[in-house]
Order: C-alpha cells, then sequence, then structure tokens
C-alpha cells in the first residue's frame, strides 16, 4: 500500500514558452486542488527562481473560470527563466534554500514544467530531497516546442509549432505565387541541435503547398551546394520555397548563422538568428533574383490561435497525470508520451521514465527520414507528425480578440 503524504504543491514553468505551456499548468492546478492530500497548491514566480526568492503565487486564491482560460492562453503564465542551478554534490547553496522554502510551506510535491535544462533542474532537486530524507516527490512535465526531449514520443508545445509553421508556409506559398515574376523565399525556423520544427514545414506539401527544400540540423550544410539546388529549382519553376533551421551547421561544426560564442542564453548556448538574412544575401549575389527572408521568430511557439487541439489537450493529460503519478507514490520521474495504433487510430498513452535518463539528452529526427540529397525529409516524417497538428481549439473571445487567462497572482505569505 503506497504512503499517503499530506502537503503542499509548488508548480513552476521553466525555459521557452509554448502555445499550450499553460495547459499543463491547468492540468496540475485543476488536479491538485481535487486531491485530498494536498492542502495547497502553489506557482512559482519565474520556475525556480520563484522558489528561491520566495514568491509563489497562491493559486488557490484564482477564479475557477480564469484558471480555466489557461487552456487558451500562450506564454507562460507563471513566468519562466533559464537559470542553471548547480551540482548539489558541489555547491548545495541554492539546494538548503529551496528545502527552507520547501519546510516554510509544507511543500511534498513539486512539479517543473520545461525542456531539456528544465528536467536537468528538476533532477538535481529530487536527488537533494532524497539525500538530505526530506519527503517530497518531484515529477517532471515535458515542455518544448523544439521535440528533442529524450524518452518521449513528442513532446507538448511541438504539435502546434508545426501546425503553426506549416500553415504559415502554405499560406507564404500561395503569396510568393502571385506574380509571374520569379521570387525565392527562406523561411528561418527554430531548431539549434534538432530539425523537427522545421521539418514541420513540410506538412504544407500535404495541400501543394510545402517547401521546394529543407535543410536540418542533423546533417552538413553545404553553401555551393544549397545555392545550386536553389539554382535550378528556380531555373525550372521560376518560384523557390526553401525552409532552414536556425543551427544549420558546416562540416567544421560553425554555425552557418555565425553566432558569437558571446550570445548565449544561461545555460551556455549559442543564441541564434540572422541565418535567413545571411542565406538571401548569398542567393543574390550567386541567382541576381528577388529573395525574402522571413524569420518567424517568437510567433512559431506563442501562435495559440493556431494551436493544435490534440496538443492542448495532451498538454493538460500531462500535468494531470504528473499529479496523480506523484499521488500514487512516484518521484524522480518525468512523464513521457507513448504513441500506440488502434485500427489505424493515434493513440496516446503516458509513462513514466527516470529523470537521470532524460537530463541534458537530446533526441533528433532519425536519419533516415531525411532524403539522400539531405534537402528534404521522407514520408515517415509526415506519418509522424500529422496527428499531432489535428484539431481545432473552441476559444472564448472578447471584442474579437482572444480572452487569455487574467490571474490576480497573490503572492503566498
Amino acid at each position: 500500500m503506497k504512503e499517503r503524504l499530506i502537503g503542499a504543491c509548488i508548480f513552476a514553468q521553466s525555459g521557452g514558452p509554448t502555445a499550450v505551456i499553460n495547459a499543463s499548468a491547468y492540468g496540475v492546478i485543476k488536479t491538485a486542488l481535487d486531491a485530498d492530500e494536498i492542502t495547497n497548491i502553489y506557482g512559482a514566480a519565474n520556475g525556480i527562481l520563484g522558489v528561491l526568492n520566495d514568491k509563489l503565487y497562491d493559486m488557490s486564491k484564482e477564479d475557477p473560470k480564469e484558471l480555466e482560460l489557461l487552456l487558451q492562453t500562450p506564454s507562460s503564465e507563471l513566468g519562466s527563466c533559464r537559470y542553471k542551478i548547480a551540482d548539489p554534490d558541489v555547491d548545495d547553496t541554492d539546494y538548503q534554500r529551496i528545502l527552507e522554502i520547501f519546510e516554510k510551506y509544507n511543500v511534498r510535491y513539486f512539479f517543473y514544467n520545461g525542456g531539456n535544462d528544465s528536467m536537468d533542474t528538476c533532477n538535481k532537486v529530487s536527488r537533494f530531497m532524497a539525500k538530505v530524507g526530506y519527503a517530497c516527490r518531484v515529477i517532471g512535465v515535458p515542455k518544448t516546442i523544439d521535440n528533442d526531449l529524450f524518452g518521449t514520443d513528442h513532446c507538448p508545445g511541438f504539435g502546434s509549432a508545426a501546425k503553426y509553421i506549416a500553415t504559415s508556409v502554405a499560406e507564404v506559398y500561395k503569396d510568393a505565387h502571385v506574380y509571374n515574376t520569379g521570387m525565392v523565399t527562406i523561411f528561418e525556423i527554430m531548431g539549434r541541435n534538432a530539425g523537427w520544427l522545421t521539418a514541420s514545414a513540410a506538412l504544407a506539401g500535404i495541400i501543394g503547398c510545402g517547401p521546394d527544400l529543407i535543410y536540418l540540423p542533423e546533417t552538413e550544410f553545404d553553401m555551393d551546394k544549397f545555392l545550386n539546388e536553389v539554382s535550378d529549382i528556380y531555373r525550372e519553376n521560376g518560384n523557390v520555397i526553401v525552409a532552414v533551421s536556425e543551427g544549420i551547421r558546416y562540416a567544421d561544426g560553425q554555425f552557418v548563422s555565425e553566432a558569437k560564442t558571446s550570445a548565449t542564453d544561461g545555460f551556455g548556448h549559442a543564441q541564434l538568428g540572422g541565418l535567413a538574412a545571411i542565406l538571401t544575401n548569398a542567393v543574390k549575389e550567386r541567382l541576381g533574383v528577388k529573395v525574402r527572408g522571413i524569420e518567424l521568430s517568437l510567433l512559431q511557439r506563442c501562435a495559440s490561435h493556431s494551436a493544435s487541439k490534440t496538443d492542448v489537450d495532451e498538454a493538460f493529460f500531462a500535468g494531470k497525470t504528473a499529479v496523480e503519478s506523484a499521488l500514487d507514490g512516484q518521484t524522480g520521474k518525468m512523464v513521457a508520451f507513448k504513441r500506440e495504433y488502434d485500427d489505424g487510430k493515434y493513440i496516446c498513452r503516458a509513462e513514466l521514465i527516470p529523470l537521470t535518463e532524460v537530463a541534458n539528452f537530446e533526441k533528433k529526427i532519425p536519419l533516415e527520414w531525411i532524403n539522400e540529397e539531405q534537402n528534404g525529409v521522407c514520408s515517415e516524417f509526415i506519418d509522424y507528425a500529422l496527428p499531432l497538428i489535428q484539431g481545432e481549439v473552441e476559444r472564448v473571445t472578447e471584442n474579437g480578440l482572444p480572452r487569455f487567462a487574467r490571474l490576480k497572482k497573490i503572492v503566498a505569505k
């Protein structure tokens, strides 16, 4: 029989936002509010920093209708951070502070919603609590539009970003083919080391509006080869659509975007950008034709107006499963998705995997899903991604605009 653990819980969001991260928040909060074992629910302001700074929102004092609107509210409503805590075996200063806050509020459940680096934080907190003998169940809730979390079939946030990218590519495709004059259009899409998002542009091909060329960070980039391929298609069709990952590299490992190593986030990752402009200039010099560079930038992760219902439902499911698993005695785990099919119909199941297997690992597109020319993806990717972009979300609007959650964010004392 599992031990019944009574106490409060803290939920926190970390890393880059998504269109559905707040659906996971609602999954955690709603399930926790209904649990007898959980005495109160706190939302940390700006991720783990909210715990360290003792800035916690009392979620039990929020209007239930406003909480429900989290399902259609993009970005991280509680605030996020990119704060790297040290290894607890080297420096436990932050962990002693976290323990102090946990004891102050009798926190016995900790749910951390994020990607690779966030799962590393989650793993370290779990290890420390076990080491000092403080009874606290720690569960990671997956999130990342990059879809590169190890151990899960896919991540909440990816489906909606993929849908937005494919839709945007299709719409621009229609626009780019209006005139009888030629043009090359280059989309720069997020993805430092994994090309899941950029590959999603291929989904637009299902409706006949897909890119001609796709370049991913999983393969080496060759500028001359790229320019030759663009030139060949332009001569044949008079129009070229290109989708390219911001993280593409040359054979020597250098980013094509020529990012400076001094420009990094809190985890030391290079801040990429400007790739579309570099490739646009290269094409102009070689072909002497009209070229447009489009950087989707933050729109990829905040476009809740084109969110996939499948993604919203699964994000909520991930948060709900995290709480139920913790109540069942689980700790030191992350909620992961497992794909199944029943009579050809896609089904998403949840399972738990140890945080030690997730933290600091990346899942990339299988090379066999990339075509031989390394400038496109195969049908296996389409089959993988298509179920994740299905369904439309019924949205509450106000004056013709989306009605987002308006939380009171009452700080706990």
